[in-house]
């Protein structure tokens, strides 16, 4: 029998980036790399050690925001072109590095990648979705929910109601998808305040993840730290983030990902072949971008990007082994010096970014791969569990209220307030203020009834808390900062034409269609609490 467990969790998220109004947005390929990169490997992954025999269980958040691009049927076509891009340019490449015989290589482990990619699209008849229900169907998966719109909780408290809208209309959009209701949450950025717990068990929530220190720093002190689930007083379970194993993951210097023979994620083919020829495989401007087609190694920590070598995916791919081996060896020896303080089996929660791999560190799905199988055939020191089977196997936990917490910089809500963003929020919070107000309403016609709807849409699209990250990472800062503004605008006009009875229903049906995330929403889900 195990002396204890280990829980991998990863959270998939994107925000709702959806643009019907012009042929082509750049930010749109975040979603199509994190499918052809990370969403269809893991799948892949999963295929594998289910052939296998493989025994493995993992928990993972599919967000509402990410689940509605998956199966928007623009977006899907969308990424049928993406993919048939890249397919063409590795043939190109194939030819054009025929006396090369290296890159040629290369260029022919991209042409079957994508291949691969693409087979397995069309396997799923384009609904990526359908496939990780099969793997929560068999026990493998724990697909969580996130917030609605991945909206950052803190901030938001001072208006309950839109927390609890964030929460409603989150969960009623899992049991559309799934069919069943949700047991956990990955409350956005681990984003957590006192109080939140309520609202999590009045939605029928059974547990959350927060960073270590919303654990370490309970009261009264967990006992365990983060080796055992807390219980808050409502019943909500809250797992703790390991550190030692997720800083193994997580951390580019120290960690695996930093690896001299890994992908070099900085130095893609669309930076740097001739221009004419890479012009049909970049952005309709002419400006250049990432093509997914990536032929350096890391190297070493100090070389730049002029002076990477080649990369060679066997030797990765070796490494990649030998990293999930280290991985294995560590929590074995983690397991055995906690079991013989604790009474009950040690849990070792690791929480992970799902597109960290694959995306950016592309031979994550390899690690995980050899991982699963190396737990399942190399040590009986621990099982992996997902963490609902792990509060079934041990119902009796501690009570303790979590510490305010996130797993941003510095733990708590820096990150998303600061001088880069802080602008946002007086008109957030003027907007939740509006939106409870027009819940009180009772909707005329179906025409006011679209347009009050439609106006609580708007308010969960730009309390995303992905546009308040982007500001203050500085990257895509104009983007976020429009996204923000047109959905405040958009909110606006409804409000005003809503109290005013006069509603545009020409431009509500254009909003309707841009904005068509939850298409069942009701915006009564505002109205006050208690």
């Amino acid at each position: 029998m195990a002396l204890g467990y280990l829980a991998l969790v990863l959270h998939a998220h994107l925000p709702f980036v959806r643009h019907p109004e012009s042929d082509y947005v750049l930010e749109e390929e975040w979603l199509f790399e994190a499918i052809a990169e990370t969403y269809i490997p893991l799948l892949h992954v999963f295929e594998g050690l289910k052939r296998d025999g493989v025994q493995f269980q993992l928990t993972m958040s599919l967000t509402p925001p990410l689940i509605s691009m998956l199966r928007d049927p623009l977006l899907q076509d969308r990424f049928d072109a993406h993919l048939s891009q890249l397919q063409e340019l590795a043939e190109k490449e194939i030819d054009r590095h025929q006396h090369n015989g290296h890159l040629r290589y290369l260029a022919e482990y991209y042409a079957k990648e994508f291949q691969s990619v693409r087979s397995t699209w069309e396997r799923y008849d384009r609904d990526l979705v359908k496939g990780f229900k099969q793997f929560q169907d068999s026990n493998n998966l724990e697909i969580i929910t996130c917030g609605a719109t991945h909206g950052y909780f803190p901030l938001m408290k001072m208006y309950p109601q839109a927390v609890w809208s964030q929460l409603k209309v989150a969960c009623e959009h899992y049991e559309e998808t799934f069919g069943r209701s949700p047991k956990g949450i990955w409350i956005p950025e681990c984003g957590y305040y006192n109080g939140l717990e309520r609202m999590l068990a009045d939605v029928g929530l059974r547990y959350f993840l927060t960073d270590g220190h919303g654990v370490l720093y309970a009261k009264p002190r967990p006992r365990y730290g983060t080796y055992a689930p807390i219980f808050t007083e409502t019943g909500v379970a809250v797992f703790g983030r390991d550190q030692e194993s997720s800083q193994q993951v997580w951390s580019s210097q120290v960690g695996y990902p930093g690896d001299p023979e890994y992908r070099e994620f900085y130095k893609d083919l669309g930076w740097e072949a001739e221009y004419e020829y890479i012009k049909p495989y970049i952005m309709p401007n002419g400006q250049r971008k990432n093509t997914g087609i990536k032929y350096y190694k890391i190297t070493s920590r100090n070389a730049g990007l002029g002076e990477k070598v080649f990369y060679d995916p066997y030797w990765a791919k070796e490494k990649a082994a030998e990293h999930a081996g280290n991985f294995m060896f560590n929590r074995e020896q983690q397991v055995r010096n906690l079991s013989q303080l604790m009474a009950s089996p040690p849990l070792i929660v690791s929480p992970y970014d799902a597109e960290l791999l694959g995306h950016w560190w592309y031979e994550g799905p390899w690690f995980l791969d050899f991982l699963f199988r190396k737990t399942h055939y190399d040590q009986s020191t621990y099982e992996t569990i997902h963490l609902a089977d792990y509060l079934q196997r041990e119902p009796t936990q501690q009570v303790s209220c979590p510490a305010q917490s996130s797993w941003g910089f510095k733990g708590f809500h820096e990150f998303w307030l600061n001088e880069t963003n802080a602008w946002i929020y007086p008109h957030l919070h003027k907007t939740a203020e509006r939106m409870i107000e027009l819940s009180c309403r009772e909707a005329k016609d179906e025409l006011e009834k679209k347009a009050l709807n439609q106006a609580a849409r708007e308010l969960l699209l730009a309390q995303s808390s992905d546009w308040a990250f982007i500001m203050r990472t500085g990257t895509m800062v104009s983007y976020a900062t429009r996204r923000t503004k047109s959905h405040l605008m958009r909110f606006n006009k409804l409000y005003e034409d809503i109290k005013q009875n006069q509603i545009d229903s020409g431009w509500l049906e254009k909003v309707e269609i841009l904005d068509n995330i939850f298409p069942n929403i009701n915006y009564r889900v505002y109205r006050p609490l208690g």
